[in-house]
């Protein structure tokens, strides 16, 4: 069955960097558009970040440009998320997902991790 599963989340004071990583299996990664997620304490599951199959096309909510970057090794089945400058209000639980579709709903992301916490304190 298919598994997604994130790693690298924790503890970090505003300004520091984190790096997140999901690793896939059973499906046929290269073929998917991978995506970031994220869901704060009482706040709706929210897009971050989307890659296309060949990483040709990348896309951030404006909160996190210029802040995070999303990347895919497809030799490896893995995807990953460098997030630097992190803000308080960037802690969430991050998920990773994966979709047929160029899309930010969650909807439309068929597969899911269980979420790794990312913790920001001012």
């Amino acid at each position: 069955q298919v598994q997604l599963v994130e790693s690298g989340g924790g503890l970090v004071q505003a300004g520091g960097s984190l790096r997140l990583s999901c690793a896939a299996s059973g499906l046929t990664f290269s073929r998917m558009i991978m995506g970031w997620f994220r869901q704060a304490p009482g706040k709706e599951r929210e897009f971050v970040a989307r890659i296309s199959q060949a990483s040709v096309s990348k896309s951030y909510r404006d909160s996190v440009k210029g802040r995070f970057t999303i990347s895919r090794d497809n030799a490896k089945n893995t995807l990953d998320l460098q997030m630097d400058n992190l803000k308080p209000e960037d802690t969430a639980v991050y998920y990773c997902a994966a979709s047929n579709s160029w899309t930010t709903y969650k909807n439309e992301y068929a597969h899911w991790g269980q979420g790794t916490q990312v913790t920001v304190s001012s």
